[in-house]
């Protein structure tokens, strides 16, 4: 009792802060509801920016593979610190000297129109299908386990998920429907120095139940106990190989910090760019630390579970509940409920956005005032979080969380920063080669990987079990090299959409080369220390993978 009272009292305080702190924000303006008035600090942005990355999918999902494969996971913490650095010194000056809104926008301005909405509606179609349910169901799952809901409620596992989910995307829409962007980063970075507190102290607590009490010798039993899984760079067969780390690896952390409407929206609000640039590095900082709360307690719950659970993704809120004292869980799931809440806004708030400036306002009503594209945003952010949590139970029997995330995302991810990149970097390729480029890149992806791939895998298995291999760890290296990994893939699509947009540009070039206008509706002066810092940062990473390669 006292734990639900503590997560209702929490999640209640946060509610009334966002509330008042954003009650001034001028809803009919489309500035103030989809980029908060174009006002956010850095401090804003950087807490912004991690609780919106910091939520269940990545929280369960990702210690769930430090669970199956330890230290080499951290990949997708450590390497975005490295992208988000990139993104500040290269990418936002570009948006903001646009004065951009959505990512989109950019493409119509340096191909046409057809391509902003095409690739609007590649975005809309991910959130939808994978994105959004993804968080839904993966917060449902957390939270059901933590407060035990069938108990509690008396019902069945598969009601206490749906009841969760409905639960969470309700809350969510409300927060991100009707609040704004500015809603949705003041309810974040309140939460993000909660989430911070919660994250570590269950390493800590996991520690001290492994280290009879204590911290540090919970550390040294844990290393001593498995000390190959504390390899930075893995061994053959798991989740992240260390060569993909030199592909697809940076290209997806490109995507993500660099392009995706979800998370570069926050920096599209920052006041000028110095204050974006300040907020990009200051998370890049703290997402070094990101492997303390989304891996270490996945390796703790391996040492801990004897590596018997039924399943990897049940890793964290097991720990959770085996060594989090009763007094401090309804916090903890408060917060956590905060980081849910966080993504899932995010999501839905960027959805409305690109629906609202990129679509309707482009195409089904291009007269609409400021309040009436907000108001059709809306009304479409509704639809889009209805049609979400019908979706999200069905992904109870979709395996890995992250895994699954990370590799559906590649049929849009790929194709969007490769034009994005051709974008910037060319002057006169066509708005054709990029329109096939979306479509070109789509299409190879999903041929590779849920046709080409799964036929040779499953070739490669049979072959190898018929030869008398049934050992599983075998049979998993034997899957591994079967096909290239799908980080591999991206890497080489990449390129080829590259080369295929460069060659049309050759051929049918522009008439005019592309010249980037500046709007003078953010300053643009960057922030001095930028590059130093992104640089000591750079090598803070390089050194953590030395001192923990094998």
């Amino acid at each position: 009792m006292i734990g639900i009272l503590s997560f209702v009292g929490f999640t209640a305080l946060v509610a009334i802060i966002s509330y008042y702190a954003t009650r001034k924000t001028d809803e009919k303006s489309s500035d103030g509801y989809f980029l908060g008035g174009r006002s956010l600090t850095a401090g804003v942005i950087a807490g912004s920016l991690l609780l919106t990355n910091l939520s269940t999918e990545q929280i369960v999902g990702l210690n769930g593979s430090a669970y199956t494969d330890g230290l080499s996971v951290m990949a997708w913490e450590t390497l975005a610190a490295i992208a988000m650095i990139v993104t500040a010194i290269f990418l936002l000056p570009r948006y903001l000297k646009s004065g951009l809104t959505t990512i989109p926008q950019f493409l119509a301005n340096r191909f046409d129109v057809s391509t902003k909405t095409i690739t609007s509606a590649l975005f809309l179609t991910g959130y939808v299908v994978v994105l959004l349910p993804v968080i839904l169901y993966s917060g449902s799952v957390a939270i059901s386990g933590m407060f035990d809901v069938p108990t509690l409620l008396n019902v069945s596992d598969s009601s206490a998920l749906v009841i969760c989910i409905w639960g969470i995307g309700i809350i969510g829409s409300i927060y991100a429907v009707f609040g704004g962007l500015k809603a949705v980063v003041v309810s974040d970075s309140i939460n993000a120095i909660g989430l911070l507190i919660g994250g570590i102290l269950i390493p800590v607590f996991g520690l001290m139940a492994i280290g009879d009490g204590s911290v540090f010798g919970g550390l040294e039993t844990l290393m001593s106990a498995n000390p190959e899984r504390f390899d930075s760079t893995g061994n053959p067969g798991q989740e992240v190989p260390f060569s993909t780390i030199f592909t697809g690896m940076m290209l997806v952390q490109l995507f993500y910090w660099g392009t995706n409407q979800q998370i570069i929206q926050r920096a599209l609000g920052a006041k000028n760019l110095a204050e974006g640039q300040k907020g990009l590095v200051l998370a890049s900082f703290i997402k070094i630390l990101g492997p303390l709360i989304l891996v270490l307690p996945g390796m703790i719950a391996y040492y801990y579970f004897e590596g018997g659970l039924a399943s990897s993704d049940l890793a964290y809120p097991e720990l959770v509940r085996a060594v989090l004292p009763k007094y401090l869980v309804g916090f903890f799931a408060a917060v956590l409920f905060g980081a849910i809440l966080s993504s899932f806004n995010s999501v839905l708030n960027s959805s409305v956005t690109l629906f609202g400036i990129d679509i309707y306002k482009q195409h089904i009503n291009k007269n609409a005032d400021e309040s009436t594209v907000v108001k059709y945003g809306k009304i479409f952010g509704i639809c889009l979080a209805l049609a979400a949590m019908f979706i999200a139970p069905m992904i109870e029997n979709a395996g890995s969380l992250f895994k699954y995330l990370q590799e559906i995302n590649g049929i849009y991810s790929i194709p969007i920063l490769t034009i994005i990149v051709v974008g910037y970097l060319t002057k006169r390729v066509p708005a054709i080669a990029a329109k096939i480029g979306i479509i070109s890149g789509s299409i190879m992806y999903i041929v590779s990987q849920f046709i080409i791939g799964p036929n040779k895998v499953e070739k490669a298995l049979e072959a190898a079990k018929a030869s008398g291999v049934t050992d599983p760890a075998a049979l998993k290296l034997v899957e591994a090299e079967a096909y290239p990994h799908f980080l591999h893939i991206m890497a080489i699509l990449f390129v080829a959409n590259i080369i295929i947009m460069l060659v049309i540009g050759y051929f049918f070039p522009r008439k005019e080369a592309y010249v980037q206008e500046y709007t003078e509706q953010v300053d643009i002066t960057p922030w001095k220390h930028v590059k130093l810092v992104g640089g000591l940062i750079t090598l803070i990473v390089v050194a953590i993978y030395v001192y923990f390669s094998k």
